[in-house]
């Protein structure tokens, strides 16, 4: 069975394959790009929403801490005392979470072990393959 002839000679059609596949990533990265620009767009959008709902809930838990305070007080404790036990539990739980945020934020926490264990794996695999 005959090849059709395309006339082009084959450092011709290397070259075209080379311009070809360049213009293609150059396409892919364009996308890419453009992809990561709404996405991060998105995510700005889902930010603010958040804050704004971040700042509802602040107050929204300061009504509700002057409420139990009003309960304590409702059940004779004088009001310096509700105010103090309210105030005292809350700078507790505050704390607590903040530690436990802060240990989830430490730089052994953030590091990619997976990738690193996977990049020295792939470094152990390379030295067999030339070795």
């Amino acid at each position: 069975m005959a090849m059709p002839q395309s006339g082009r000679s084959v450092p011709e059609l290397f070259t075209d394959l080379i311009n070809q596949f360049t213009t293609l990533f150059r396409k892919e990265i364009q996308l890419a790009r453009t992809e990561i620009s709404e996405k991060i767009g998105e995510a700005v959008s889902g930010l603010g929403i958040i804050i704004g709902g971040a700042v509802l809930m602040i107050a929204a838990l300061g009504v509700l801490l002057e409420g139990i305070a009003a309960v304590l007080i409702w059940l004779g404790l004088a009001p310096p005392w509700s105010y103090l036990a309210v105030g005292l539990v809350a700078a507790g739980i505050g704390y607590l979470l903040i530690r436990s945020g802060m240990s989830n934020l430490s730089p052994e926490n953030l590091k990619p072990t997976k990738t690193v264990e996977q990049l020295q794996r792939d470094a152990v695999a390379a030295k067999e393959q030339v070795s």
